[in-house]
């Protein structure tokens, strides 16, 4: 699957999960959850997700460099402050966690699964071609920085 490493913008990734989980829904079983906690939940979720991936995206603008998911070697500053002394990666935890929403919304233990692939397949082509190349440009700052900031958490 490397031929496929930082083509898929993960906003369209996004997507794609999120019309599985609406289509796994719609043809199995459900769990019975009141509708106003399943709105609930999703409504929070976003939320949550709205806040992280801001912080994120501020955090790069006031840094000045890229946001660019696809030109991770345009990147001119290795950001480590704010949100990002916590995560490495709150733009694409905030996709997680609205599809983590959307799982609760839908209420279908089926579709629920498909924020972890999400993840997975997040971390195989997005993350780790953009890490290889944060190694590249920042060498010890980002070995470092990556001892003490999680990929996701």
């Amino acid at each position: 699957m490397s031929f496929l490493e930082l083509k898929i913008p993960p906003a369209i990734l996004w997507l794609v999960f999120a019309a599985l989980m609406k289509l796994l829904a719609a043809g199995t079983p459900h769990i019975t959850l009141p509708h106003a906690l399943r709105l609930t939940l999703f409504i929070l979720s976003l939320a949550l997700s709205a806040a992280i991936g801001a912080a994120g995206i501020w955090s790069f603008r006031k840094a000045k460099t890229t946001i660019n998911p696809h030109r991770p070697h345009a990147t001119s500053t290795l950001v480590t402050s704010g949100i990002y002394q916590h995560t490495r990666n709150p733009m694409y935890l905030s996709l997680f966690i609205a599809l983590l929403g959307w799982a609760a919304y839908l209420s279908n233990p089926y579709a629920a699964l498909l924020p972890i692939a999400f993840a997975l397949t997040l971390n195989r082509l997005q993350i780790i071609p953009e890490e290889r190349a944060m190694e590249k440009q920042f060498g010890q700052s980002f070995h470092e920085y990556k001892s003490r900031a999680g990929r996701w958490l």
